[in-house]
């Protein structure tokens, strides 16, 4: 590991077009670039271009960051909540997707007007004390939600392969391969593969929903339950924070200010004001998809799993659905209706390898970003994958060879306690820079943005905080095998 090679900006934005850049959101000389090989590696057509061919220009970022919002852990808890609930918790699905689109829009506007993703301005607008510890928790946090990826391609693995899951676990450590082989290609060409895995997953759950007429819900009764906001069961309240906690996850606020950077951006009013625009359209439209993958996998467990203590598999085992359920390893079963057992287990499979690939390229990029950003240390991407999946895998390995495979929804649980633990230390720095004039100049976050921010994240806050000791005790009963 060594120091970065620091590079000085060569232009000055200044004044342009009558506007002038905050004094500290100007880059200063010798300032350091997170994830450099892709900073300004795509270009943006003239300002006189039409919507949609500037629009082509902008999207992505968002696209790779949507992926965190469609990972093995929020798969788990959408699981939970419809098989215990049925569709009570979609409001809390809805709830958590629009404060992630506020969360997300914010920190691309952070990188679009400063320049700068959220660790380079905690490392630069904070006392240096606060670097170590900023670093060290945001760490812990990508090696959580690495876990959660661990967890996933385990399964999918096990299902397409038969492979046994504490191998499985081990051989997800070769994914590093696949992120290498992808970053040769450059920004594009990632977007559009994790485009494609998204695709993947949203296309398998359509097809159940509005196909397949024995799987169709009641969509009359969804619809109240999305706007009929209640914790009238015993235990929502726990999981609704799971959801939540698996939603908003604190290393995409620190990835989305610098994959923002991607783009070649111009400084002047005129092209801030377009920058700023189409990333917001590019939260929106990620995130809403996002959302509709979530709210269908805990439609599809309600469907399949509410209200019945077994299935009984066609030519199978009778597979048992208690309250310590394993939901992960049996969600392929939401399949079985449209594709028989055996093709369910398959495409769901697909589904779940996709889900935990994708999110593991956009770990690998949220972990580069925040050790650059906070540290200046810059490593070679597939080291880098290593030292986050050996972290990740250890606990998994340990865990799985004590207590055995049905530990699996157990360490989804404590990487969720972990996420949640480590996300005001994120989102607070977001919103006390961006509502900032000094900082963001004209740009900071107007009175929607600050009502609709702020409020995010001191209600996410206060649901951490009460979950709290039940989250802590879950994680020490996983820890010893109680």
């Amino acid at each position: 590991m060594k120091k970065a090679r620091q590079r000085g900006d060569k232009s000055d934005p200044g004044k342009q077009s009558g506007f002038t850049i905050p004094a500290a959101a100007k880059a200063p000389t010798g300032s350091h670039l997170s994830l450099e090989g892709m900073h300004g590696s795509v270009s943006v057509p003239p300002l006189e271009a039409g919507f949609w061919r500037q629009w082509r220009a902008f999207v992505g970022p968002a696209v790779l960051v949507s992926v965190g919002y469609m990972d093995p852990g929020n798969w788990g808890t959408d699981l939970l909540g419809g098989a215990r609930f049925k569709y009570d918790l979609l409001w809390v699905v809805g709830l958590a997707s629009l404060m992630a689109i506020f969360m997300q829009v914010i920190s691309a506007r952070l990188g679009v007007v400063t320049g700068k993703d959220l660790a380079q301005c905690c490392r630069d607008w904070y006392p240096r004390w606060t670097r170590w510890p900023n670093w060290l928790m945001s760490e812990s946090a990508i090696g959580a939600c690495d876990l959660a990826e661990v967890l996933g391609s385990a399964v999918a693995l096990n299902l397409l392969f038969h492979i046994p899951l504490l191998w499985a676990v081990i051989i997800t450590g070769l994914d590093v391969l696949l992120l290498l082989a992808l970053q040769r290609f450059g920004m594009r060409t990632i977007e559009a593969v994790i485009l494609l895995l998204v695709a993947t997953i949203g296309v398998c759950y359509f097809i159940e929903i509005f196909v397949l007429p024995q799987t169709q819900p009641g969509f009359l009764e969804m619809g109240r339950a999305l706007v009929s906001p209640n914790f009238r069961h015993a235990g929502m309240i726990y999981v609704a924070i799971g959801m939540i906690g698996a939603t908003v996850m604190p290393h995409n606020l620190y990835l989305h200010s610098a994959l923002v950077q991607s783009r070649q951006l111009q400084k002047d009013e005129v092209s801030v004001k377009r920058a700023i625009r189409f990333n917001t359209i590019d939260s929106i439209v990620a995130l809403t998809i996002a959302f509709f993958v979530n709210a269908a996998i805990l439609v599809l467990a309600a469907m399949v799993f509410f209200g019945k203590e077994s299935m009984t598999v066609p030519g199978g085992p009778i597979v048992k659905f208690g309250a310590d359920a394993d939901w992960i390893r049996i969600a392929f079963l939401t399949l079985a209706p449209l594709l028989g057992v055996s093709a369910a287990s398959t495409l769901f499979a697909v589904a779940l390898l996709a889900s935990g690939q994708s999110s593991t390229i956009t770990g690998t990029l949220a972990g580069q970003v925040v050790m650059e950003g906070f540290m200046h240390w810059r490593i070679s991407p597939w080291v880098r994958r290593l030292i986050t999946r050996g972290l990740a895998i250890l606990p998994a390995v340990f865990i799985i060879g004590i207590r055995g495979d049905s530990s699996v929804n157990d360490l989804l649980t404590l990487s969720q306690v972990v996420l949640a633990l480590q996300l005001p230390f994120a989102m607070f720095p977001l919103l006390q820079f961006t509502s900032s004039r000094e900082r963001m100049g004209a740009w900071k976050n107007g009175w929607f943005l600050l009502i609709a921010g702020w409020g995010s994240a001191l209600l996410i806050t206060a649901l951490d905080i009460y979950g709290l000791p039940d989250s802590l005790r879950t994680a020490w009963q996983v820890i010893i095998g109680g």
